[in-house]
């Protein structure tokens, strides 16, 4: 089994309160007075109280254009890669040149030379590393990619693999969007990075973590519309579609229960839930389908309030600080989750 041997949130320093953020939306994309009080209504009940962002807030202003905004993720995406990259190589004692394969996820900017082979360069990947690229996941990437991640060593059990996820999503707001989706995503959507870094069953250090025991995948038909982007002039305008709390309570349940059975497991058998915090509504969706309660999925309660959803870097952030904060113990199951475009969702089984 695939042993996840550390996992590492970062950070941009630049950390601003909900109410800053909402008053800077308004300024940028609503003209309106009555527009702007509907953005301060979903912007508090998003449960967010702070963000980070990638650039200081009076930068955005002078974001004119996607040309301007993806010069900037250019930037700031290598610098937070790198810096997840190597605090999570050194928690798990480990260093670049011991890394196999690096996957590189991201759904706020665009790459090419993708943002592993910029990282690579930077910190000192062997050349000969086998790097895996993914744009288009959103949420589930974070998920999905320690499943992917799982996949691979199944095949390679000697080797060293890493995800690393950027998000900045700040960088895709659109000045000329008025509508609920982007009035929605504005008051929910934060900065970050995060990295895994796991190994596999013959590698040296296998055992000392939480080990992958099995992976979920389920992709929604007809969902296509309920979360993505719209790519035009202007660069990426949200897709977020009021249907996805009811897409969980459809779905969710059945897609555990594919997950646990084959084990002998029930949800009452699982002691941490590592969930990404996709809104209030989508948690408020788990808990309900899954006979949770808020307790159950306070790590994404807490994150979701300190750093709002990251997209794929926030089910990383809310695994590092389950790791750091609710310390399992030895045969605990537990399961990492999230759900993105497609519509779709991802489980993943851990046993400690």
């Amino acid at each position: 089994m695939t042993t996840i041997s550390a996992v590492r949130g970062v950070l941009p320093p630049h950390r601003y309160p909900q109410a800053q953020l909402t008053e800077l939306f308004g300024r940028l994309c609503l003209p309106d007075p009555s527009a702007r009080a509907v953005a301060s209504r979903f912007h508090t009940s998003a449960r967010v109280a702070s963000r980070h962002l990638a650039l200081p807030i009076e930068r955005y202003v002078e974001l004119d254009g996607f040309t301007a905004a993806n010069d900037a993720f250019l930037s700031v995406a290598v610098d937070l890669g790198c810096e997840a990259a190597l605090a999570a190589l050194t928690d798990a004692g480990l260093t670049p040149s011991d890394v196999d394969l690096v996957m590189s996820t991201t759904v706020t900017g665009i790459a090419v030379p993708s943002l592993d082979a910029r990282i690579a360069s930077r910190i000192g990947l062997r050349p000969d590393v086998k790097r895996l690229p993914i744009f288009g996941l959103g949420c589930v990437a974070g998920a999905a990619g320690i499943a992917r991640l799982h996949d691979f060593l199944r095949g390679w059990p000697t080797s060293v693999v890493m995800l690393v996820s950027v998000e900045l999503c700040s960088l895709t707001l659109q000045r000329e969007d008025s509508s609920a989706a982007n009035i929605v995503a504005s008051g929910l959507f934060g900065d970050g990075a995060a990295a895994v870094v796991a190994v596999g069953d013959r590698h040296p250090s296998a055992g000392v973590g939480p080990r992958v025991v099995d992976s979920v995948s389920h992709l929604y038909e007809n969902s296509e519309r309920a979360m993505g982007w719209d790519i035009g002039g202007t660069g990426l305008t949200v897709v977020l579609g009021a249907e996805i709390p009811d897409l969980v309570r459809a779905h969710l349940a059945k897609d555990v229960e594919r997950l646990l059975s084959p084990h002998g497991l029930g949800t009452g058998d699982v002691a941490r839930w590592i969930c990404h915090p996709g809104g209030p509504k989508v948690i408020e969706a788990i808990q309900s389908v899954l006979d949770l309660d808020e307790d159950d999925l306070a790590m994404t309660w807490n994150s979701l309030r300190r750093i709002g959803n990251v997209s794929s870097a926030s089910v990383l952030h809310v695994f590092a600080d389950t790791l750091t904060d609710r310390p399992s113990s030895i045969g605990d199951w537990g399961v990492v989750m999230a759900m993105g475009p497609g519509f779709c969702a991802e489980l993943v089984l851990l046993r400690w």
